[in-house]
């Protein structure tokens, strides 16, 4: 089945590549915003978190055939990853389930990007055998829910975030592949 975005909206066209090593200096750049950062625990982080995300999404490429991926936009700047894992906590979520998820750099949000780089996960996860994804979305991100919808993908359970100050919940998403 392929995915369509609605008549009224053309979406971008976005290429999605294996993060490199070079990847995570890039997604600090475009991640280092508060802004971006609102629903990924408030504050950016640093380089190292993204070295070490990165090499874990290259070993999932190798041993999954999909992983998160670095987001290019039609002149193949990284704008951010969109992608699917394992879901990656054990005690909170969806937990032995595959996750898809995408976060875009501020300049790049309200343009369709989310979408159509989500739209192109879902076929490549099809692709790769998985039978059902899930994406978990902080219940205050309208946007990520918003994208979670177009894709076809239904709420089917609310989590409490552990450790989060104030007390936040998350949205788990599922779309049958």
């Amino acid at each position: 089945m392929t995915l369509t975005p609605p008549a009224s909206r053309i979406l971008p066209t976005v290429r999605l590549r294996v993060p490199t090593e070079e990847d995570a200096y890039a997604w600090y750049d475009v991640f280092k915003n508060p802004e971006v950062m609102e629903f990924h625990g408030g504050k950016p982080r640093g380089v190292s978190v993204y070295e070490e995300l990165t090499a874990r999404q290259r070993k999932h490429d190798a041993e999954l055939g999909f992983c998160l991926w670095t987001l290019l936009d039609e002149d193949d700047a990284v704008i951010g990853f969109t992608g699917a894992q394992p879901w990656p906590h054990t005690h909170f979520g969806p937990v032995g389930e595959i996750e898809i998820g995408w976060r875009l750099g501020r300049a790049y949000w309200g343009r369709g990007y989310a979408t159509a780089a989500a739209q192109v996960t879902v076929e490549r996860v099809r692709a790769a055998g998985v039978p059902e994804v899930a994406a978990m979305v902080d219940s205050r991100n309208a946007r990520s829910i918003a994208v979670a919808e177009r894709l076809g993908m239904r709420h089917a359970e609310t989590f409490a975030v552990p450790d989060s100050e104030p007390e936040r919940s998350g949205y788990c998403f599922r779309l049958e592949l």
